[in-house]
C-alpha cells in the first residue's frame, strides 16, 4: 500500500515551494494529476458519462476523483458509495490591501493585513515574496492570470527593543504595524502595476486580484538526523500532498480492484470560516457527487443511497506536544512527531469524529500497517476547527477528523515529522482503499 518512501519527504519540501497560494496549489496538485491520466472538467460544460479518472478546480479549490471500474453509465450499480479525503489550500498570511501603496517616513510600504488567525509576530523581519493571481481585462470578459514572484521584495521589519516602552517589545496591531517595506521614497509606486509587469500584462488591464505574502527560506529536512520537515504552510499543505498521493496509490487500485469510488477534495478559505463560493459551506462537493451519479445514469435515489454509504476523512495538521510547552497540552493524550497519524476527537464537536468514524480510519491504519494516535484538546481551553463538522453538516456524510503532528501551527514557518508525511498518506490510501 506504500505510496511514498521516507525519501519523498524532499518531495512534501518541493510542493510546498511550489505552490505559495490556493491557486498555486491547484495547479500543483493538477500537473500531478493531470501526469497521472487525469482529465479535468469545465463546470459549466457537460460532463462525460464514461467512468475515468477527472478533476475540477474552482479558483483556489479542486476535486478529484476516478470512477473506473464501474461499467458503463447505464449499468447496474449507480449507488457505488465515495471515500473521500478532504483538506484545505490556504494558510494563514499576510495579504494585499486594495489600496496598497503607501508611504511612511521616507518608506515606500505596501498595505498588508492577516489572513485567518496567523502568528504576527512570526512573519517579522523576514524576506517575503508575493503570490497569488491577477484578474485581468480579455477583450469584454476577465481572465486569471497567476502570479509568484519568489524575489525578496518585501519585509515586515521589526522594533527595535531599547524604542519599545518596557524594553519587552511591542504587542502587534494588525492595523499598523505589518506594512512591509519595499523601498525608499517620498512618492508612492505602484504595487498591482509592479505585479503586473512581473505577470507580463498591462497595469490598467488588473480588474481584481487576490494576493499574499509568503516565507523565501526554502523548505528543508532539518534536525540532526534529517527526520523533520521544515516549511511555511504545513498546515495543510501537508494534507494536500499526502491526499493526492493516497488518491493516486487508490485510483490504481480501484482501476484493478473495484471498490468505493476514491475522491480527493481541497477547499479554499477553511482559515476564514469557509463562507465562500468554493468552501466546505458551498455546494460545491454536493454539486460534484451528484454530477457525477447523473453522469453515471443515477437519479435522485441513487444520488442519496450513495451519499448514505460514503464516507469522508477531513485531514488537517494536529498539535503535536510542545517540549517547552508540555502542560499545555491534554496530559492523558501526548502526541509525538514521527508517531504516525492523529485521530481528532471533541465531544463539543469542533471536530466532526463520531465512533463509526474512528473505527473506519483505526481500521485503515491497521489496513496500511501505521501506528495510530488519539487527539483531544485540554477541556480549559478553546479547541480550533476544521472542514470536518461543516462537511458532515453540510453533506450528513459520516465524517472523520484525522491529521498530521506538527509544531507552530499558523506561523509563517511550521515543523512535522519527516516519516509522518509517509505514514500519513498511506493511512488515507487505506482509507480509499478499505479492505472487503
Amino acid at each position: 500500500m506504500a505510496s511514498l518512501t521516507r525519501a519523498d519527504a524532499q518531495g512534501l519540501c518541493n510542493f510546498v515551494d511550489l505552490s505559495p497560494s490556493p491557486f498555486h496549489v491547484c495547479a500543483t496538485v493538477a500537473a500531478m494529476l493531470a501526469d497521472a491520466e487525469f482529465d479535468e472538467l469545465v463546470e459549466t460544460q457537460p460532463w462525460p458519462t464514461e467512468p475515468g479518472r477527472y478533476y475540477v478546480i474552482r479558483g483556489g479549490s479542486l476535486i478529484a476523483w476516478s470512477t473506473e471500474g464501474e461499467g458503463t453509465a447505464d449499468a447496474s450499480g449507480t449507488a457505488r458509495p465515495f471515500r473521500i479525503v478532504g483538506g484545505h489550500t490556504d494558510s494563514p498570511n499576510l495579504r494585499v490591501k486594495q489600496h496598497p501603496d503607501l508611504v511612511s517616513a521616507g518608506w515606500r510600504t505596501v498595505g498588508l493585513e492577516p489572513y485567518g488567525g496567523v502568528l504576527l509576530n512570526s512573519w517579522l523581519d523576514r524576506d517575503l515574496g508575493v503570490s497569488g493571481r491577477l484578474t485581468v481585462r480579455s477583450g469584454a470578459t476577465a481572465e486569471d492570470v497567476l502570479v509568484h514572484v519568489d524575489s525578496p521584495i518585501l519585509r515586515v521589519p521589526q522594533l527595535a527593543i531599547h524604542l519599545s516602552e518596557d524594553r519587552k517589545g511591542v504587542q502587534l496591531d494588525p492595523q499598523r504595524h505589518v506594512n512591509a517595506v519595499w523601498g525608499v521614497g517620498t512618492e508612492p509606486r505602484s504595487f498591482i502595476g509592479y505585479l503586473a509587469d512581473q505577470a507580463g500584462v498591462a497595469a490598467d488591464a488588473v480588474l481584481g486580484w487576490e494576493l499574499m505574502t509568503h516565507d523565501l527560506a526554502p523548505s528543508s529536512l532539518v534536525g540532526v538526523d534529517g527526520d523533520l520537515v521544515s516549511a511555511p504552510r504545513l498546515d495543510n499543505q501537508g494534507t494536500c500532498y499526502a491526499g493526492v498521493h493516497a488518491l493516486l496509490a487508490a485510483t490504481e487500485q480501484v482501476a484493478a480492484n473495484p471498490g468505493p469510488a476514491p475522491m480527493l477534495v481541497l477547499f479554499d478559505h477553511e482559515e476564514v470560516g469557509s463562507m465562500s463560493d468554493r468552501g466546505a459551506f458551498s455546494d460545491l462537493l454536493n454539486t460534484v457527487l451528484e454530477r457525477i451519479v447523473l453522469a453515471r445514469g443515477g437519479g435522485r435515489e441513487e444520488f442519496l443511497r450513495t451519499l448514505a454509504g460514503s464516507i469522508v476523512a477531513s485531514g488537517d495538521m494536529a498539535h503535536a506536544t510542545h517540549p517547552n510547552y508540555p502542560e499545555r497540552h491534554e496530559p492523558a493524550h501526548r502526541i509525538e512527531v514521527n508517531g504516525g497519524p492523529v485521530l481528532k476527537v471533541n465531544q463539543n464537536l469542533r471536530y466532526a469524529t463520531d465512533a463509526a468514524g474512528a473505527a473506519a480510519f483505526a481500521l485503515a491504519c491497521d489496513q496500511a500497517g501505521v501506528r495510530l494516535q488519539r487527539y483531544v484538546h485540554r477541556a480549559d481551553l478553546p479547541c480550533g476547527s476544521t472542514i470536518g463538522p461543516i462537511t458532515a453538516s453540510r453533506t450528513g456524510l459520516t465524517t472523520v477528523d484525522v491529521g498530521a503532528p506538527q509544531l507552530a501551527m499558523h506561523s509563517a514557518r511550521e515543523l512535522m515529522g519527516a516519516a509522518d508525511v509517509v505514514s500519513y498518506a498511506d493511512a488515507l490510501a487505506a482509507f480509499l482503499t478499505p479492505a472487503a
